[in-house]
């Protein structure tokens, strides 16, 4: 895991140098969306909906996303602010889909640039200092490795405890060869302009989807062996066996995605952390060297954990973890699909973001992850009755 982290450093001091385009300010940056803004708005009213919401976009892929805006925003500000931000885009959108009038697509509109002008005053306005970088820096590198570090360090503590310590290799390759592919990913997404705007958020939405549904078999096949297994007496054989079978490759893979779901994204908060940044580039250094230190001794305590924990509630709280992570990853992935204009938007009232959660106050996002959420419980709630059939019976 040290290798790991020492390589992630690496690969974030060679995307150093910042691609974003260079203006003065972020107000200047916002003078020129509101540009669009408005020219999107004269498309409307002159009755072409599809160029109009192709305008928004321009907006929106061109300048929010494009040139940092939307990452600075979440490092300084907050994920709540940037994801309110990325939903008034998508709400515009559908107002224009949906053919509403003129004047409250004006007022929709107006009432994104007001979002964009706020945020661009309190970003020219903060006063660069040490400890703002160092805790912006800090933040990132924890708020975006957390998950990837949770899931990767219950795989790991999971071989140990079922005496599988030798089956271990293939996941740590996973998370080299997914640290590899999110560099890779960067490199594509800043350079390659066939796949940039929509066609970004939909690879990264389809990526997370695809998490979901390995982190569901993962945590569903880790529940199946804590009674059986641990109360049979043969737990060794029986999941030995079932490595032997291929379920290596899942945890390998499952520890991939977890990796590469957050890596390229990483790489571009950094880009956009160190373009914004004049004076303290060394405090960003400092912050992600800290950071890494943090995500190692979370690692460190799963397994610590994991070796004093009896077997059982090891793996029921091993698979439940997973369950967690997979019902937030649905959110996001839907979210980046929604930002992709592969998904609609439905507001939902008096629900607030919870970017760590996955969380987001549209219907498309909260339905999912409900349905989700019913299959998990469901499915522990037969496991444990078998549990109680084969105690029964023993």
């Amino acid at each position: 895991m040290k290798k790991i982290i020492a390589l992630t450093t690496l690969i974030f001091c060679m995307f150093a140098p910042a691609v974003f385009a260079t203006y003065n300010s972020w107000n200047a940056v916002v003078d020129e969306m509101q540009a669009v803004c408005d020219e999107a708005y004269d498309i409307y009213v002159s009755g072409d909906t599809d160029a109009a919401k192709a305008q928004v976009d321009v907006a929106y892929f061109s300048y929010y996303e494009k040139l940092g805006f939307e990452r600075t925003v979440m490092a300084y500000v907050s994920g709540d602010r940037a994801a309110q931000v990325e939903y008034q885009f998508s709400f515009i959108k559908k107002a224009m889909t949906a053919g509403e009038t003129d004047s409250e697509i004006r007022a929709a509109l107006d009432l994104l640039v007001q979002y964009l002008r706020e945020d661009a005053n309190r970003l020219d306005g903060k006063e660069e200092s040490a400890a703002a970088v160092f805790i912006a820096s800090l933040l990132i590198i924890t708020r975006e490795g957390f998950e990837a570090i949770i899931i990767v360090g219950a795989i790991i503590a999971y071989l140990v405890k079922s005496g599988n310590k030798e089956k271990t290799n293939p996941v740590y390759w996973g998370s080299l060869i997914a640290l590899g592919a999110s560099v890779l990913m960067a490199f594509i997404l800043n350079n390659l302009s066939a796949i940039s705007g929509a066609n970004q958020e939909i690879i990264e939405g389809v990526t997370m989807l695809i998490a979901v549904a390995v982190l569901f078999y993962v945590s569903n096949w880790m529940v199946s062996k804590a009674e059986a297994d641990a109360w049979s007496g043969y737990i060794e054989g029986r999941v030995q066996s079932s490595i032997a079978k291929g379920s290596v490759f899942s945890l390998a893979f499952a520890a991939f995605l977890a990796v590469f779901r957050e890596g390229a994204e990483v790489i571009l908060f950094y880009q956009a952390l160190l373009a914004d940044t004049e004076t303290y580039v060394n405090m960003i250094w400092i912050g992600l060297g800290i950071g890494c230190a943090a995500l190692v001794v979370i690692y460190i305590l799963i397994r610590v954990l994991s070796i004093r924990l009896p077997l059982k509630p090891f793996f029921l709280g091993t698979s439940i973890l997973l369950s967690v992570m997979a019902i937030s990853f649905v959110g996001s992935g839907v979210k980046e699909l929604q930002e992709g204009n592969a998904i609609s938007v439905t507001p939902v009232q008096g629900i607030t973001s919870v970017d760590l959660l996955g969380i987001y106050p549209t219907l498309e996002t909260l339905i999912p992850q409900m349905l989700l959420l019913a299959v998990t419980v469901t499915t522990f709630i037969l496991q444990i009755r078998k549990w109680g059939r084969a105690k029964s019976r023993a």
